[in-house]
């Protein structure tokens, strides 16, 4: 019997011990990686507070360097990565009392410029065991057991991504994979858990940009396969040889938000650019069309000046990814297909062989759709609200539309993802307005609490507290009465 081939009593002893959530049908306890349970936003917890504030429902409230990472958690530790000065940082907490129990710095061989809307210390942490991996795009890969001694790190880079790193490090057995989309040689790899040695790496052609983090799903045969969304495509990946199995098209140029899984279908949003909502797309000629009046100086290469003069001009700059002032035919192919692309909510069928664009896509939603913030489903409804603070609920077999519109009491900009349990749906502003609605695809908020401050980073849920943090601060909420 093979590790890719778990059946029988194997399979479940395993799906029992905690692998039945990457067929999203079974939350864990903790929330050991970033969105908790496979990349879900759902956990199982009771108990949990509606209202919050700097004085409100706070268990303990600790000071903290800037970040935008996620907590996780696991037995009785919280852990986040942080940018202190000029120095990486990863923090462990006590989970009960907020008490700073230590701090890793990690190496820093450069300062990458990021975008606005990233930061030096924007992955999250994820944990298995007793061993904790964080990802730096200043460095690299490092792992540390849950008392902070390193056990291992293996240096990257530099990364050509002009908004920074952001997807995070997950675990498949015993290696843990990170995927690395940028401007150029964007690839994945595993790396084995108990030395740092690499394992596997697979070139991502295809992608230019990209921030999403992989999810796992294990297939009706037992298959354990990680679901990649990238430029145009979503991608499954045998997890352990890198393998591309099957590969589904139809997806933004450039993608940030985790999938979820709910009865054996993929949901992902992407968002490019306005300039990718249906009807307002360019459609540009094929490169050897576009050359014979185009290339005026004979080289073989569209300059910027050579550029036809269209709404597509501004895009030059992105499809420059070699950086040398010129777009040959890979970049060109590149452009078209860039400006082509849709924005949208994809549902997509697992499974398959090779190219399963036709077979696959189950429908398609364009409207109102995240750059940042990932799907949720809960109860049996979808869920996502968009940078804007547009949110949308859907029936997620078929795509209807149940409600659409702002949060009363919270229209604000969105980073954060939503989260649930306890039958309560969260969604966080980047004004820190935190909102609780009812599971049932209205919008009329529960409550919105305010709590005066900046957020970026995704909640956590564990046991009764929710675990949120701030430009300054991590608070974990929970019932005080």
């Amino acid at each position: 019997m093979t590790k890719r081939a778990l059946s029988g009593v194997f399979l479940v002893a395993i799906l029992v011990a905690g692998v039945a959530d990457a067929l999203g049908t079974a939350p864990e306890d903790d929330w050991k990686r970033f969105r908790g349970p496979n990349g879900s936003g759902v956990v199982e917890a009771g108990n949990l507070p509606t209202e919050f504030g700097p004085d409100t429902n706070v268990v303990w409230k600790t000071a903290l360097p800037s970040g935008f990472s996620s907590p996780v958690i696991a037995d009785d530790r919280v852990f986040v990565t942080a940018l202190e000065g000029e120095a990486l940082e990863t923090i462990a907490l006590d989970r009960t009392t907020g008490e700073i129990l230590w701090r890793q710095t990690s190496p820093r061989p450069r300062q990458e410029s990021v975008d606005f809307r990233s930061h030096p210390a924007a992955a999250s942490a994820v944990v298995a065991d007793n061993e904790l991996y964080v990802f730096f795009h200043d460095y690299g890969l490092l792992s540390y057991d849950l008392d902070g001694e390193e056990r291992w790190d293996v240096a990257m880079g530099p990364f050509t991504n002009i908004y920074g790193m952001g997807a995070s490090p997950v675990i498949v057995d015993d290696l843990v994979i990170l995927v690395a989309d940028q401007e150029v040689e964007s690839f994945i790899a595993a790396y084995d858990r108990a030395t740092g040695d690499e394992v596997w790496r697979v070139a991502r052609p295809e992608a230019h940009s990209g921030h999403s983090t992989p999810i796992l799903w294990v297939s009706p045969e037992g298959e354990q396969q990680l679901l990649v969304p990238g430029s145009f495509l979503l991608d499954a990946y045998d997890p352990f040889t890198g393998e591309k199995l099957w590969w589904v098209s139809g997806l933004s140029f450039e993608m940030k938000s985790t999938p979820v899984i709910h009865d054996g279908v993929a949901f992902v949003n992407g968002y490019g650019s306005p300039m990718n909502q249906p009807g307002n797309q360019v459609f540009l000629p094929e490169f050897d069309e576009l050359m014979p009046d185009a290339d005026s100086n004979g080289d073989g290469l569209i300059s910027q000046e050579e550029m036809p003069q269209s709404r597509a001009t501004q895009w030059f700059g992105l499809a420059d990814y070699e950086g040398d002032g010129n777009l040959n035919e890979r970049e060109w192919a590149y452009l078209r297909a860039a400006l082509e692309s849709r924005n949208g909510m994809l549902a997509i069928r697992l499974g398959g062989s090779g190219d399963m664009s036709e077979e696959n896509l189950i429908w398609e939603y364009n409207k109102a759709v995240p750059q940042l913030p990932s799907p949720l489903i809960y109860n049996d409804i979808l869920y996502m609200v968009n940078d804007g603070g547009i949110v949308t609920s859907f029936d997620p077999a078929t795509g209807e539309v149940i409600a659409q519109g702002r949060l009363k009491g919270a229209i604000d900009q969105y980073y954060a993802s939503p989260i649930a349990a306890d039958g309560k749906i969260f969604m966080l502003s980047e004004l820190c307005m935190f909102s609780v609605l009812e599971p049932d695809g209205g919008l009329a908020p529960v409550s919105v609490s305010d709590l005066d401050d900046l957020c970026h980073a995704t909640p956590a849920i564990a046991d009764d507290r929710i675990y949120l943090r701030t430009r300054n601060h991590l608070y974990a909420f929970g019932l005080t009465d």
